[in-house]
């Protein structure tokens, strides 16, 4: 690869995960020029990173609540992390719009089922895994706490 089309690759997959300067440049080089692949080096270094931090506090985060187009349905979830820096990250917000909205779409009983379901947006992942990526990109603990879904109708 050339200089220039480096540069391009490293900027094109670093905009895509979130990776730093050299880490992007290592996965490549890893992945042989091969965005794709490179992602791919970087997403599984990631969770292997969030994992190291799962066991650091994580008592700062947010509250968000979703409410459906429809206004017939709508959940509240509260989503931790370690500082209160990262939470009002454009990162971690994302992550706390998709959680509600996983968690209003597909209504699990538990936290734990949540973690399990597959991701409504890429069904290749798991609600874990996206969290932990998340977790790797903003680079610290990222924990779901809880989550109450309503619907019009049902009894409380």
């Amino acid at each position: 690869m050339s200089q220039p089309s480096t540069l391009t690759a490293i900027k094109k997959l670093r905009a895509a995960t979130g990776a730093g300067v050299m880490e992007a440049k290592r996965a490549l080089d890893k992945a042989k020029g091969n965005l794709e692949e490179a992602k791919k080096v970087i997403t599984a270094a990631g969770i292997v990173k969030a994992e190291k931090q799962a066991d650091r506090q994580a008592e700062s985060g947010m509250v968000f609540a979703y409410i459906h187009h429809t206004q017939l349905s709508g959940t509240i979830i509260e989503l931790n992390c370690e500082t209160d820096f990262v939470a009002k990250t454009s990162d971690f917000q994302s992550l706390a719009k998709e959680l509600a909205l996983q968690v209003n779409s597909m209504n699990p009983s538990s936290v734990d089922d949540l973690l399990n379901q597959e991701y409504i947006r890429d069904p290749q992942i798991t609600v874990s895994e996206l969290v932990k990526q998340t977790a790797a990109k903003v680079g610290e603990n990222v924990k779901v706490k809880r989550f109450q879904r309503f619907q019009v109708g049902e009894k409380a």
